[in-house]
């Protein structure tokens, strides 16, 4: 059982509404031999946990292991390779976990509580540049009790630890087989999750097998699941109606999310389920270069951008306009770019500008990603440009980058304004506001503000009730919004197209938006 002195609460719960009927079913029993063929637009970066925070998550959750996890449609962690934690005091700054009895890694080293440590300390030690060691920043010191207890002491209140400990940034590695100083090399991965990496091919195909050794709390369904990466929508379409590719999971674009909804006939094997999500696009701001240095010029594209028209002309309501970094569904959401700004108006923008000094066109060049979230980021991103210049304000350029090239040229500041997307790590609004904050953030260019950070947000880390946080959020976003570093677009749903002979769509999904591929099977009989 879960052992928490001061449980959270708040935590946001996933809701799932299947859009088309399916038949009736026997769910298998993991016997089923034929790999499930997932597709998807997600594309790993790099395949060991202390170099990624990113998409490769969606890999990472299946072959690895953390101490916890969200378990099905909910958002408090619970244990996975522990047998159980909870904070050791009542200001929420020393948690204990004790590991279940007997783990292994897949190689069959033993994973202990010294692994536990060495995993996380080599994330922080290791400190890459794309890596997600800046969520693990509270912590102080690690130190272990026999082979099984570990104890997180932490440099300040933090209720919302355990959430991080459930996220793939504390994956737990093999100390023998990880390097202590530098990120693994090699595709030989030893994991402790639900799936051992059988064979990989990078921006191709991952072939999962069941890993017999894995003692965690998901019951596997399957013995294998083949995940095929997609650069192009339209091909991991044309092989899921083939037959090729099971079910599709990222990268659906507007269209053919509609063809699936309105032209079952023509699909009468798929069915297509639609997943509330809490995924934001936005747009950054870097103030080392001159342009969105400006606060004017920054303040001036919030008061143009038209949210509706992005979303009705490119996403085709397959999105919602998002007015505030943290997204409606999330405890302590507000609107606060909607209450800074109002309706998109030229006149005000204008006013802005002039305010400032700024005379004639800012010029503007915006960066994008061209095989990340799919197809109609292009179109996104045109028609971000067609309203821009359609105001008289701006004149735009458009650039797009595959990922690992826009990646590098983001973390070495390269762009002064650049779109990305932000799938959570665990669903509190603290996980869309500090990430993108401090010195050091995940978007590599420095925001500093004192009040957010030396006081809203350690305030607010040191309420186990998570609703109780809302007004320091409240007064976080309002922040951002008048600074407007970073700007939200909209939020997303998310859309899953399977055959109707896969089962278990509907819990496969985490409250972090992670698929959890074990939770797949086949149909045995209608």
């Amino acid at each position: 059982m879960f052992s928490q002195n001061k449980p959270l609460k708040g935590a946001v719960v996933l809701v799932t509404a299947t859009l088309l009927a399916g038949c009736g079913s026997l769910l298998g029993d993991g016997e089923s031999e034929e790999a499930i063929v997932v597709g998807t637009t997600s594309t790993p970066s790099v395949l060991d946990p202390a170099g990624a925070w990113d998409g490769s998550w969606e890999l990472y959750r299946n072959i690895y292991q953390t101490l916890l996890h969200f378990p099905s449609s909910s958002g408090t962690p619970e244990p996975d390779a522990a047998q159980r934690c909870g904070f050791t005091d009542t200001v929420s700054s020393v948690y204990r976990c004790v590991l279940k009895k007997d783990l292994t890694f897949s190689n069959g080293n033993v994973l202990d509580a010294e692994a536990v440590k060495y995993s996380i300390e080599r994330t922080l030690e290791i400190k890459a540049p794309t890596g997600p060691a800046q969520l693990l920043q509270s912590i102080d010191r690690i130190e272990t009790s026999g082979e099984r207890t570990i104890i997180f002491h932490l440099k300040r209140p933090d209720a919302t630890f355990p959430l991080v400990l459930a996220t793939p940034a504390a994956s737990i590695v093999d100390p023998a087989a990880y390097p202590a100083d530098r990120l693994l090399e090699s595709d030989k991965i030893s994991g402790s999750g639900p799936y051992l990496l059988d064979g990989y091919k990078e921006d191709e195909r991952a072939e999962l097998v069941r890993n017999q050794k894995y003692k965690g709390s998901a019951e596997v369904k399957n013995n294998a699941v083949t995940v095929r990466y997609f650069k192009d929508s339209a091909k991991m379409v044309e092989q899921l109606k083939s037959g090729e590719v099971d079910l599709t999971y990222r990268g659906l674009t507007p269209e053919q999310i509609d063809d699936f909804g309105k032209n079952r006939s023509d699909h009468p094997d798929i069915k297509l389920n639609e997943v509330y999500g809490t995924e934001i696009r936005y747009l950054v701001f870097n103030p080392h270069h001159d342009s969105a240095a400006e606060p004017a010029v920054r303040r001036a594209v919030a008061q143009v951008i038209d949210r509706k028209a992005l979303v009705r002309n490119v996403y085709k309501r397959t999105a919602a306009p998002l007015y505030s970094m943290v997204p409606g569904g999330i405890t302590g959401h507000t609107s606060a770019f909607y209450e800074e700004y109002g309706e998109p108006s030229v006149e005000k923008a204008r006013s802005t500008l002039g305010q400032a000094g700024i005379e004639g066109k800012v010029k503007l060049t915006l960066w994008y990603t061209t095989d990340r979230y799919g197809a109609t980021t292009a179109e996104e991103f045109a028609e971000i440009e067609r309203q821009l210049e359609a105001s008289g304000l701006f004149d735009v350029t458009l650039e797009g980058r595959e990922w690992r090239e826009f990646q590098k040229g983001i973390t070495e500041g390269d762009y002064p304004v650049f779109g990305r997307g932000w799938f959570p790590d665990f669903p509190d609004a603290d996980n869309y506001i500090s990430p993108f904050v401090g010195k050091e953030n995940a978007l590599g260019t420095p925001y500093e503000h004192k009040l957010l950070t030396g006081t809203l947000l350690p305030k607010s880390r040191k309420e186990s009730d998570r609703g109780a946080a809302s007004t320091a959020f409240t007064q976080a976003q309002k922040i951002l919004a008048d600074d407007a570093r970073l700007l939200p677009l909209w939020q997303g749903k998310l859309y899953i197209a399977a055959h109707k002979d896969i089962a278990g769509v509907e819990w496969s999904i985490d409250s972090s938006t992670i698929m959890r591929l074990w939770e797949l099977d086949r149909k045995k009989s209608w």
